[in-house]
């Protein structure tokens, strides 16, 4: 078994974020009302979607630092460091995330990422120049 390319190891983490963004996707929709905190279902399905959102998070900031800050920057429609931030907030102060912040990242940003994360997936496929771009040069 051949080691895999940086730039593949990449894509794999982009369609594992891809998939995680579908479930994001899903259990949102299966929220009524962004109502996170009023029922023992809203709360499950905000705790699993915030620890997406976390993995998520931790994923770009691979990323972003395996490809010294240049891959991320090509997809300038996404602000990376909110984010990333975004997964700092989960994992350092969680109890303080707000039910109507979290249901607009769901509603508003959600849809523009999975949109990039898509292109980021299909321009790793079918550019070489990006792929070369990710290879360390020796």
């Amino acid at each position: 078994m051949s080691k895999k390319t940086d730039w593949e190891v990449i894509e794999g983490k982009l369609i594992n974020v891809q998939g995680a963004l579908a479930t994001v996707e899903k259990r949102f929709r299966e929220v009524p009302n962004a109502d996170f905190f009023r029922s023992a279902e809203g709360e499950e399905r905000r705790d699993g979607i915030c620890m997406l959102y976390q993995a998520i998070g931790e994923t770009f900031k691979q990323i972003d630092e395996k490809t010294n800050k240049d891959f991320l920057s090509r997809y300038p429609e996404i602000i990376w460091k909110d984010v990333i931030g975004f997964r700092n907030i989960i994992a350092h102060d969680y109890f303080s995330i707000d039910e109507e912040v979290l249901f607009a990242i769901c509603q508003t940003h959600l849809p523009l990422l999975q949109e990039t994360v898509n292109r980021m997936i299909d321009d790793l496929e079918k550019r070489t120049d990006l792929r070369n771009f990710i290879e360390p040069h020796s």
